[in-house]
């Protein structure tokens, strides 16, 4: 094969993310290299969590090691590593040491933050741009543009809607990889796709392998609309049809019904001489929904004293006091 590509991070395995190791004979790419928890049940994640994401950490340090470019498909806190001056130790882990680590020397193609972006991304990006170009190499705003590594062709979408078009969580950028005859996509919370402009894309490309958030089912009826939902559900089964390999993860397995869909695209692009499959599967490992169990969790393996007593510490003091493990 001319690309081989290693998922590293995602809610399979454990954790909030959708990092992927790419490699060509011109280039070694790190896509999205964030990890996160999420707030969930009302609960504090679970020990086993925040296992799930020192092992995350440590794995995209170790191939942020190997690679010459790393990708920021948009500045949500499970895309990318922040700068902040002090361990964020409740949900990410980041830092501008822990984020030192990751971009330092190389290229980075990242999200414009100057435009079609919200508020909050907006400033993250801001943020980002001013302290890590003391230690990257290059800061390259990515969208629409493409880019020559020999015969490596690294092509990035323009600015696609983080889920349903015209919606609050703005926007992303996908990137499509290409050497020889051989092309793998990266599209990351498009949540489907939902919409069908990142629909139409994705089957013109038409990629030898998909890498794809799809929809989240935990919000359907709450946040999002249970007939957005389908829509993203629908057009995952028309991708399924088509492409050769899809990798499934991200968002549609923050519940355990995520993984019954998954299940059934899976049969879906199997009658289509075709594979569907999660990160987990992939790699040949057992699914790790462990925030879908983060209830289950507690019930059945509660944590140690010294967990419960950092639990009860107030949010200023979690943030900044990582948990006993």
């Amino acid at each position: 094969m001319a690309i081989t590509f290693t998922p590293l991070c995602s809610e399979s395995l454990g954790v909030r993310s959708l990092c992927v190791f790419v490699e060509t004979p011109d280039t070694r790419i790190l896509l999205d290299a964030g990890v996160s928890l999420g707030q969930r049940f009302g609960l504090t994640p679970h020990p086993r969590e925040y296992e799930a994401l020192r092992d995350s950490r440590e794995k995209i340090r170790r191939y942020a090691e190997k690679a010459d470019t790393v990708t920021i498909s948009h500045y949500h806190f499970d895309h990318y590593t922040a700068t902040w001056s002090n361990l964020e130790a409740k949900w990410s882990w980041s830092s501008k040491e822990e984020a030192e680590k990751i971009y330092s020397g190389k290229t980075v193609y990242a999200k414009d933050y100057r435009s079609h972006i919200n508020s909050s991304q907006r400033q993250r990006g801001y943020i980002f741009s001013k302290i890590a170009s003391d230690f990257t190499s290059t800061i390259t705003y990515s969208d629409s543009q493409t880019y020559r590594k020999g015969e490596t062709e690294i092509t990035f979408t323009e600015p696609l809607a983080h889920g349903e078009e015209g919606g609050q969580l703005g926007f992303i950028i996908g990137v499509e990889i290409t050497s020889g005859d051989e092309t793998v996509a990266f599209y990351p919370d498009v949540q489907g796709p939902v919409s069908e402009r990142s629909l139409n894309r994705i089957l013109a490309k038409k990629p030898s392998a998909l890498i794809i958030g799809g929809p989240p089912l935990y919000l359907a009826g709450w946040q999002i609309d249970e007939k957005t939902i389908a829509q993203g559900l629908e057009h995952l089964r028309l991708i399924t049809e088509k492409i050769p390999l899809t990798l499934l993860d991200h968002h549609i397995l923050r519940n355990e019904k995520g993984l019954e869909e998954t299940h059934r695209l899976a049969e879906v692009a199997k009658k289509n001489d075709n594979r569907l499959r999660t990160f987990a599967e992939y790699l040949g490992v057992e699914n790790r929904l462990l925030e879908a169990k983060r209830r289950q969790m507690f019930e059945e393996n509660p944590p140690t004293p010294e967990f419960q007593k950092w639990m009860k510490l107030g949010r200023p003091r979690q943030e900044s006091t990582p948990p006993p493990l």
